[in-house]
């Protein structure tokens, strides 16, 4: 691994979305570590009402990424988005039609490092998935420990991320009239390990109880592939029962108990991303 540097003859418009897939990397990374450190600076301040006051209103508002979310459109459809999925380029292509009076559960595979693919395509407009599914509304599902960070929770529910609990996914594929759609990366965070250029593992075998959700409520269950996800980053080499690996076991296993998957990333990645073409089929 060695660090390269960019030429300088870089067109503006290669640079702006260099800098779009980078904020990303941070939201992902640090943005809500960011986020609870200027509450609790808030709260520290003269303007500590202000922080008492949202805490307030983050006690009223609990349930709501267990019950659908609160999404923006404005903020689905920035201009951000579109640079972002320009970087890679990323696609989403569409193989059959859906019907907007039912409930779905896409099984998003392989989940790689970041989630790139399950991001762009489900998480914002930049691929155009409202004008290809009209009257399905996607719901990205996350660990619901990020719902309790202050200010992170707000920033990723306008983008239609919600809990990953059973009564979340429950609550969805349950709406009388159908039109939601809940993206599940199946295997989890546990891919990370193989998210390597080439390898291609789906972990499935304890991680059927979605399937049994879907069963209950009558969803309908697409799977959906994002090609090229396992290709963005250059990881380590971690064979089982390395220190590595170790290490990363012993890591993800605190993440499931704290939610702590900014350490678990970094233990996952080797920057830089390489150039691909990733599609989304459903």
């Amino acid at each position: 691994m060695k660090l390269q540097f960019a030429p300088l003859n870089v067109p503006l418009q290669r640079r702006l979305q260099t800098a779009a897939a980078l904020q990303w990397v941070f939201s992902f990374l640090a943005l809500a570590q960011v986020c609870l450190a200027a509450f609790v600076l808030l709260l520290l301040s003269d303007w500590w009402m202000l922080a008492v006051l949202y805490a307030g209103w983050l006690w009223l508002d609990g349930d709501t990424p267990t019950s659908g979310g609160r999404r923006s459109h404005w903020v689905r459809s920035w201009r951000l988005w579109e640079l972002f999925r320009d970087y890679f380029p990323l696609r989403l292509l569409k193989t059959v039609d859906l019907d907007p009076k039912k409930n779905y559960i896409f099984g998003f595979h392989p989940h790689g490092v970041l989630v790139a693919g399950g991001f762009c395509n489900f998480c914002t407009e930049a691929s155009g998935f409202s004008q290809m599914f009209p009257g399905l509304t996607p719901h990205l599902l996350m660990l619901p420990f990020w719902f309790r960070v202050p200010l992170f929770r707000d920033y990723i529910m306008c983008g239609g991320l919600v809990s990953s609990s059973k009564s979340s996914l429950s609550h969805l594929i349950s709406r009388p009239g159908g039109g939601n759609v809940a993206v599940i990366a199946v295997g989890g965070a546990a891919e990370s390990l193989e998210a390597r250029p080439g390898a291609l593992k789906l972990q499935i075998l304890n991680r059927k109880g979605f399937i049994k959700l879907a069963l209950k409520h009558g969803a309908q269950l697409v799977p959906v592939f994002s090609f090229g996800e396992n290709e963005l980053f250059d990881q380590m080499q971690n064979p089982s029962g390395s220190p590595l690996r170790r290490l990363q076991v012993r890591v993800r296993v605190c993440v499931h108990r704290t939610g702590c998957r900014a350490s678990w990333e970094w233990l996952c990645l080797c920057f830089t991303p390489e150039g691909f073409s990733s599609t989304a089929s459903a």
